[in-house]
């Protein structure tokens, strides 16, 4: 019963894309349908193919190794960081001090170019797979790699050139996208397989919900590559690196910055509903009501889904870190909620991704620095499609990977 409630919640938030569509008629069906059939593909091949869970587990192992390697970095410095008294991780050493490492190593595969081959010819390849134009394809392999904001930024030329619809296009993938340098923050605190499998999916379900929700005919003339990197004289390795490494440390700043914030102006706003002596009423509570029906079609039971629609609403307001750290213990050890794979994999696939309203902010503010005020009006009136974009992929992508985890 519940398996076949989450193949009906799949078709249910594709038919919301579509009855939200700026354009019906124009959609490219056929297209899309190839989209989803591959994102099923690899949910499949991933959960539940030998050999695909030997890739995603081979990956994971090697985040792991890295952050391994991060920590002894870490001891050096901060010795009794890595000891937590609270029964807990820590989240700053086990989940951010770990990004010292891992970015500046992306950054150097960058510089060697081995990252901008790959996006390459693997956005060539999916161009061709997908039939969808040239840049989007690559936009979504870069996104993966850079972040939603960085990829904005390296792609300045393209934007510029482009029409505002397919510059909207781009804002709404953007809502989908991680960044590589955190992925081994991410396996930290929750399973590392289902993080690594969310992934390509979430790449896949922005290029299919981003087709149906703003449908855009791209002519031969236009399907063209302006630039996927700027052709710049390359700065001296050794500047190059101590200015990826002080990135690095803005961004764990931000990062702890963001998630104190949040939670404390979660328990704050939780503090004042309490004034009212209504103890039901909590924002966990609140969210586990409007996003109940959206959990439900995931193939839950009732009770299960509104525990499932309280993390999930809780991630949009704040974001992923907030809720990862929140349920990180009983996730590892399956307990309570967790102790079911079914639920481990949905919630997993829908927290990685960067789609919460801050995210929003992050990408109209990137578009405002790169291109015409028309272009960033035009995509500033549309936020609300923005944020549904994301909502919507979130929630394919676990349904993707929920079908083959019972």
């Amino acid at each position: 019963m519940f398996l076949l409630i989450n193949i009906l919640g799949f078709f249910v938030f594709l038919g919301i894309a579509f009855l939200c569509s700026n354009n019906r008629r124009s959609i490219n069906w056929k297209s899309v349908i190839v989209v989803i059939v591959l994102e099923i593909f690899l949910a499949w091949f991933f959960m539940k193919f030998s050999v695909g869970r030997e890739v995603i587990r081979g990956a994971a192992d090697g985040f792991n190794w890295l952050v391994a390697v991060a920590n002894k970095g870490i001891a050096f410095a901060l010795p009794d960081w890595l000891k937590p008294t609270t029964g807990s991780p820590n989240f700053v050493t086990s989940a951010l001090l770990p990004i010292l490492l891992v970015v500046p190593l992306f950054d150097i595969l960058t510089y060697i170019g081995l990252l901008p081959w790959l996006v390459k010819w693997i956005g060539r390849g999916l161009s061709f797979i997908t039939r969808q134009p040239r840049f989007e394809a690559f936009f979504s392999i870069e996104m993966m790699f850079l972040g939603n904001t960085e990829v904005l930024a390296v792609s300045r030329d393209q934007l510029q050139q482009m029409s505002a619809r397919r510059n909207f296009t781009l804002a709404m993938m953007s809502m989908s996208c991680v960044t590589s340098a955190i992925i081994g923050s991410y396996i930290k605190m929750v399973p590392g397989q289902y993080v690594l499998t969310a992934i390509p999916l979430n790449i896949l379900g922005a290029i299919a919900i981003a087709a149906i929700l703003n449908p855009v005919n791209v002519s031969e003339e236009e399907d063209v590559i302006v630039t996927i990197h700027k052709n710049e004289k390359r700065e001296p390795f050794f500047s190059f690196l101590g200015d990826s490494i002080l990135n690095a440390g803005k961004l764990i700043l931000i990062i702890t910055a963001t998630v104190i914030a949040y939670v404390s102006l979660a328990a704050l706003i939780n503090q004042l509903f309490s004034l009212t002596g209504w103890n039901w009423l909590t924002l966990e509570n609140i969210f586990g009501v409007i996003l109940f029906p959206f959990a439900w079609l995931l193939g839950f039971d009732v009770h299960q889904a509104f525990q499932l629609a309280q993390y999930m609403g809780t991630k949009l307001v704040t974001n992923e870190f907030v809720v990862m750290g929140e349920v990180t213990k009983n996730m590892m050890a399956q307990k309570g909620l967790f102790a079911n794979e079914h639920a481990r994999v949905v919630l997993t696939v829908f927290l990685t991704s960067f789609a919460n309203f801050g995210t929003v902010g992050m990408i109209i503010g990137a578009f405002k620095g790169l291109v015409s005020k028309e272009k960033t009006d035009f995509i500033s009136s549309r936020v609300p499609q923005m944020l549904l974009a994301g909502i919507l992929v979130s929630l394919l992508s676990a349904a993707s990977a929920g079908l083959f985890a019972w």
